[in-house]
C-alpha cells in the first residue's frame, strides 16, 4: 500500500507543477510588454557645422599628420564630450 500512496502523491505532485507551469504561461501571455527604453538623441541642438564636417571628411583619407585635421579631431572630441572651448582653442 505504500507503493500506492507515493505513486500517487507523485502524480499530484507533478499534476500540481504542471498546472503551475500552465498558470506562469497564461500570466506571462497575457501581460501588457514593458515599454521598451528610448534611445538617447545622437544630437540636439545645431547639427556638426558644415566647416568642421568637411574638415574631417578631408581628413579621414589622409595618410600623413596635418595639423588642421589634429585640430579638427580635437574639436569632435570636445564637441563629443561636452567640454567647453579652451582659452587656446578660442584664440
Amino acid at each position: 500500500m505504500s507503493q500506492t500512496s507515493s505513486r500517487n502523491a507523485k502524480i499530484a505532485g507533478v499534476a500540481a507543477l504542471a498546472g503551475t507551469m500552465v498558470a506562469v504561461a497564461i500570466v506571462a501571455a497575457t501581460r501588457a510588454p514593458a515599454p521598451s527604453p528610448t534611445l538617447p538623441v545622437a544630437m540636439r541642438g545645431n547639427p556638426l557645422p558644415t566647416r568642421l564636417a568637411q574638415e574631417l571628411d578631408r581628413c579621414s583619407t589622409l595618410t600623413m599628420p596635418d595639423a588642421g585635421c589634429e585640430a579638427a579631431w580635437a574639436e569632435n572630441r570636445r564637441r563629443f564630450f561636452g567640454q567647453p572651448r579652451s582659452e587656446s582653442a578660442a584664440r
